[in-house]
């Protein structure tokens, strides 16, 4: 199914959203690292939910998620794979990422 806004319907949703307290720069952040975070799927599952050895991150707590991804970027942790998808963000964006990723439920 193919979803097709008009310019009023775009509007109307941006308003309704507004209302409910989201800035647009709130949302743009969101939308950013809800895009981000889709690189982790496909080693951490489905929005998050690993089915393998690999650690979930859904719904983790965005603190123990900044932390343990500068950890890995830093060289601190040790990692097969993480410590070279880490050096790939700046501090902003893994922090787009654990909010994001803290959101899900």
């Amino acid at each position: 199914m193919k979803l097709t806004l008009t310019c009023k319907t775009s509007r109307v949703l941006v308003l309704a959203l507004a209302a409910m307290g989201f800035s647009q720069t709130a949302m743009a952040e969101i939308s950013r690292g809800a895009l981000m975070a889709t690189t982790c799927y496909a080693c951490h599952g489905t929005d998050g939910h690993s089915a393998g050895s690999i650690p979930s991150i859904y719904g983790y707590p965005p603190e123990i998620m900044i932390a343990q991804m500068k950890a890995f970027r830093d060289g601190t942790r040790p990692a097969t794979v993480m410590d070279r998808h880490a050096t790939g963000y700046t501090d902003e964006e893994i922090k787009l990422i654990a909010e994001y990723l803290s959101t899900l439920r």
